[in-house]
C-alpha cells in the first residue's frame, strides 16, 4: 500500500483527537478558544471570542480590500484578493471578512462580498486597484458587533443558522440594535480540516436610542 493510503487515516485521527482536546480546553477556559493560527491579526484587533457564546466586541478603524461576489462565487473573489495583495506586496492577515446577503431565503445565505484586511490602516491607497478595479480598498470606521464564535466547516447554510441565533440574542437585549448586514470572519484556510476551522459570525450594532422623556 502507498504511504498516502496509510497517512490519510492518521491525519484524520490526529485532527479528531486535537478537536476533542480543544473542546475540553474550551470548557475549562471558555474565553480562549483553541484555533490554528495561520496569519496575524490586523493592528489593534481584539482576539477571537469564545465558541458558542454571544459577546460584544469593538474593532478599531481599519483598512481592507473588498470584492463584491459575482458569478464565480467565493473562490473567484478569494483569488482576486490574493492576487491584489501579492502584486502590492501586502502581508496576508486573518480573518477574512465575508458579508452575508440579507435578502432571499435566510436558510440559504449567500456571500455578498469578501474582504482581506490590511495589517495596518496606513498601508496602501484607498480606491479601486488600478490592475483590477473590481478590488476596492476601503477604510472602515470603528465598529461594534455582537459576535458568536463557531467551530466547523464554512458552509453558508451553517452561517445562516448562527445569524438567527444572533438575532434572537438582540431580541432579548433591546439595549442594542442592528446597524448593518451580518458577516462572517473566517480565520482558517482550506488547508485546515473542517472539524478544526474557527470563525465568528457577527452583526454590527449600535446602542438603542434612549426613550424621550415627556
Amino acid at each position: 500500500m502507498s504511504f498516502r493510503r496509510h497517512a490519510l487515516p492518521l491525519v484524520i485521527a490526529f485532527a479528531v483527537g486535537v478537536a476533542s482536546v480543544a473542546f475540553a480546553a474550551e470548557e475549562d477556559a471558555v474565553r480562549k478558544p483553541m484555533m490554528i493560527p495561520e496569519a496575524k491579526l490586523p493592528a489593534g484587533f481584539p482576539p477571537p471570542g469564545p465558541v458558542g457564546e454571544v459577546i460584544t466586541k469593538t474593532y478599531p478603524a481599519h483598512r481592507l480590500a473588498r470584492v463584491t461576489a459575482g458569478d464565480r462565487g467565493n473562490d473567484g473573489s478569494f483569488m482576486k484578493l490574493f492576487r491584489h495583495i501579492k502584486r502590492n506586496e501586502i502581508a496576508m492577515t486573518a480573518p477574512v471578512e465575508m458579508v452575508l446577503d440579507e435578502e432571499g431565503d435566510e436558510k440559504q445565505a449567500t456571500t455578498e462580498s469578501m474582504a482581506f484586511l490590511y495589517g495596518d490602516a496606513a498601508i496602501g491607497v484607498v480606491g479601486p486597484d488600478p490592475a483590477d478595479p473590481s478590488v476596492v480598498v476601503e477604510d472602515v470606521p470603528e465598529t461594534t458587533v455582537v459576535s458568536l464564535g463557531v467551530r466547523g466547516s464554512y458552509g453558508e447554510d451553517r452561517f445562516a443558522g448562527f445569524v438567527e441565533k444572533l438575532r434572537d440574542w438582540l431580541t432579548a437585549h433591546p439595549e442594542w440594535v442592528a446597524a448593518g448586514p451580518p458577516r462572517t470572519l473566517a480565520y482558517n484556510s482550506p488547508f485546515v480540516p473542517g472539524v478544526l476551522k474557527y470563525a465568528e459570525v457577527q452583526i454590527p450594532v449600535v446602542p438603542a436610542p434612549k426613550p424621550v422623556r415627556p
